[in-house]
């Protein structure tokens, strides 16, 4: 389902991973008039890897998960991607295909934008296009991240940089002091991420609980104390 401008630009730039929040006002607000709001359902295709990128996407609320797939068949899912980010943008830049498929993982409100539009709003503003090559940098020093964490560490600190992400990304905290993480993911999602089996999640899932280090409450993660899981990959650095 599409309807148009009934998110606020300027709400969306002003979120810490977004590369939109060098726009100026004019800017933010040609965004907003020119988008498409679209609400995915869980497990809904997003774009398609091979297919040539027509504008680009910016997910407002929910997850999404990248996966690609090999010519044999075998898909690996590769990246998280949560509110404020940006879809598809390197292979809007570079002119190439997407390397990847975009997937609903949850529910998902995602802004699309003609390539016309942006290309537009790069000329009047070259700032957005130094923020995101600087996206691209980031992104490419947590894909090396990743890939080292994923041979070398142990299931239950992969564990633990997932969930620090997720409190990078949009963790609040409550009025008690305690954050609280949105974690509207499948095991077997959360074990395509890390590289491992569901079965070893749960497990994972289930120490941390019983150590006090992250509650696990369907939907949500409560953590009471962010020091107790900064020790469990501290040791690992």
């Amino acid at each position: 389902m599409s309807v148009r401008r009934t998110i606020d630009c300027v709400t969306c730039g002003s979120r810490s991973s977004s590369e939109w929040g060098s726009l100026c006002a004019a800017d933010a607000g040609l965004l907003s008039r020119a988008k498409i709001v679209n609400r995915y359902a869980p497990r809904q295709t997003i774009f398609y890897q091979g297919n040539p990128p027509m504008g680009l996407y910016c997910v407002e609320s929910g997850r999404v998960l990248l996966r690609k797939t090999d010519q044999e068949g075998r898909s690996v899912i590769v990246r998280l991607i949560g509110p404020g980010q940006t879809l598809g943008y390197r292979a809007f830049f570079s002119g190439q295909p997407y390397s990847a498929s975009a997937e609903a993982a949850t529910e998902c409100t995602i802004c699309w934008v003609d390539k016309h539009v942006v290309q537009d709003i790069i000329e009047r503003n070259p700032m957005l296009l130094a923020s995101f090559l600087q996206h691209v940098a980031k992104d490419l020093k947590e894909a090396e991240e990743h890939q080292l964490q994923s041979v070398t560490l142990p299931v239950r600190a992969r564990l633990a940089h997932f969930l620090l992400a997720l409190k990078d990304q949009d963790g609040e905290v409550d009025d008690e002091g305690r954050i609280i993480l949105q974690l509207d993911l499948s095991r077997q999602d959360i074990a395509a991420v890390l590289g491992t089996t569901p079965e070893t999640v749960a497990r994972t899932v289930r120490s941390l609980t019983d150590e006090g280090v992250a509650r696990f409450k369907r939907r949500q993660v409560i953590i009471d104390d962010l020091d107790l899981l900064l020790d469990e990959v501290e040791p690992a650095i």
